[in-house]
């Protein structure tokens, strides 16, 4: 479980594809905090660290995981999001993230609001159902706040705290996210569908 704070923006220094999935290597100083086997979130994907090395961690991406999120579109040189998974005893200071990516959006405007920055995603109906303004989505697994949405799209504000310690600060239209809405809002449509 994460809580979509990043902790850090790493690099990555390699991809190597094959019909079997990928091995994805990326470069971070928190390597010096993971072990072999250890979940780690990149861009919002709870993945597993297979091998450690001096600076950097691979982790392999199944189809399924290419497929369904936008780790297929990285490319060596791309900066990736990065959260190691929650303690025992940690602040719960974004929301309960799970690092399973419910959808990919596109980047379909960004505009500046004073210090901050503004971000509309457009979305796919299925992750929109569940988005509500003033509710919390984790966009490439970083904790937001939604501040407008409509049939097509969500609107995202980004204080520059976010700007700078994440890779949001560099998304330009056009730029394909990876999505989580907020799990309870599943967990009430699945009891409610249950009731009925």
């Amino acid at each position: 479980m994460f809580t979509g704070l990043v902790v850090g923006v790493g690099v990555v220094a390699a991809i190597d594809r094959s019909d079997a999935g990928a091995r994805i290597v990326v470069e971070t100083p928190l390597v010096s905090e993971l072990h072999a086997g250890d979940s780690v979130a990149v861009n919002g994907v709870c993945l597993s660290a297979a091998a450690l090395e001096d600076g950097s961690f691979a982790a392999d991406a199944m189809n399924e995981t290419l497929s369904r999120t936008s780790l297929g579109d990285l490319s060596p040189g791309a900066s990736v999001n990065l959260e190691l998974p929650l303690r025992a005893g940690d602040r719960l200071g974004g929301h309960v993230v799970q690092g399973h990516v419910d959808g990919v959006g596109t980047v379909a405007e960004v505009a500046s609001d004073g210090f901050a920055r503004r971000i509309r995603i457009e979305a796919p109906p299925g992750v929109l159902r569940y988005v509500i303004e003033k509710g919390s989505i984790a966009l490439d697994g970083v904790s937001l706040t939604v501040t407008d949405v409509d049939s097509r799209s969500f609107t995202v504000s980004l204080i520059p705290e976010t700007l700078q310690r994440t890779n949001l600060g560099r998304a330009d239209t056009g730029d394909r996210v990876n999505l989580e809405v907020d799990v309870l809002a599943k967990y009430v449509e699945k009891l409610i569908e249950a009731r009925s």
